[in-house]
């Protein structure tokens, strides 16, 4: 089984830490610390910061992100939880540019943290989807959806993160704004 670095040991990094964990893999996650040597341990590396700490993760890793999948699962929210990034560019395709030598793939971002461990909700399985330009990369990542119990959709090129991260950002506001709570989920019918 591949080594999976997870930077963020927040709702998101742990839950999918545990997934992982269940489903086999051998993980490590970190928060603030030991970050550049987490992503260099990991063969895979799945950011899980909020975004706005995207920028300074992404540095303090470096070059040990070359060539390595890297899963954006972070939501492009804002400090007043507004959509920081959309429709002309992603969250996702930003940390392309930041770190071009990884094979950037978002996915994980429109499901709720309490979910993530088990990819179920209420005994329905819920859908991660996920673009990438790299189908290598892509395929990776919905791999390790598929193995914590996710069912796993292909969304195309890194382009449509734009409609992932806004469909996350729905998400978010279903459950916390309009009020229908974190126990609620996407499934694609396919």
């Amino acid at each position: 089984m591949k080594k999976i670095a997870i930077i963020g040991d927040g709702n998101v990094g742990s839950a999918l830490e545990r997934g992982l964990t269940r489903a086999g893999y051998d993980v490590r996650s970190t928060g603030k610390e030991n970050v550049r040597e987490t992503a260099t341990w990991g063969e895979i590396v799945v950011l899980a910061v909020p975004f706005g700490a995207v920028n300074d993760a992404v540095k303090t890793m470096g070059d040990a992100l070359d060539g390595k999948t890297l899963v954006d699962a972070t939501n492009t929210l804002d400090e007043n939880m507004g959509l920081a990034i959309g429709f002309s560019t992603s969250g996702a395709e930003e940390l392309q540019k930041l770190a071009p030598a990884a094979k950037v793939v978002k996915a994980f971002n429109t499901v709720f943290a309490q979910h993530m461990d088990t990819g179920k909700l209420a005994g329905e399985t819920l859908t991660v989807l996920a673009a990438s330009d790299d189908e290598e990369a892509k395929n990776t990542a919905l791999e390790l959806a598929k193995a914590i119990g996710f069912d796993a959709v292909n969304a195309g090129p890194l382009q449509n993160a734009r409609w992932l991260e806004t469909l996350g950002y729905l998400n978010i506001g279903l459950g916390y704004v309009v009020g229908h709570g974190v126990n609620t989920g996407f499934r694609y019918i396919h």
